[in-house]
């Protein structure tokens, strides 16, 4: 009888860790929300800065010049690698890992200096 008395605390065990588990799911899936939203947010931010930029060049190519240097052609990238290193976070590595492999693999006569 012991062994199923064992059996029966073993199963209640896993169903307690499965809703902790859950739980924790749809709390980073709620804090990934959160920040998506926020991104989202600053993208008008960033294309009003890109356009000012851009009509800056266009009336004064001499400041442009000045700010950015003469355009050469690119043969080195340096690339800054990171992942994250919180809970849960296995899925959301893998796909960071699948867009680095993709993101060289596009630009195949580039020279990559990756840092992680």
């Amino acid at each position: 009888m012991a062994q199923a008395r064992d059996l029966l605390r073993r199963i209640r065990s896993v169903k307690n860790t499965q809703q902790i588990t859950r739980a924790m799911k749809m709390v980073a899936a709620s804090k990934l929300r959160k920040v998506l939203d926020d991104t989202l947010a600053l993208r008008p931010y960033a294309e009003g800065i890109t356009k000012v930029d851009a009509d800056l060049v266009e009336c004064n190519p001499d400041l442009a010049r000045e700010l950015y240097g003469e355009q050469r052609e690119q043969k080195r990238v340096g690339v800054l690698f990171f992942t994250g290193d919180k809970g849960l976070c296995g899925s959301f590595n893998a796909n960071l890992n699948k867009e680095m492999l993709n993101f060289i693999n596009a630009d195949e006569g580039m020279d990559f200096k990756i840092s992680c």
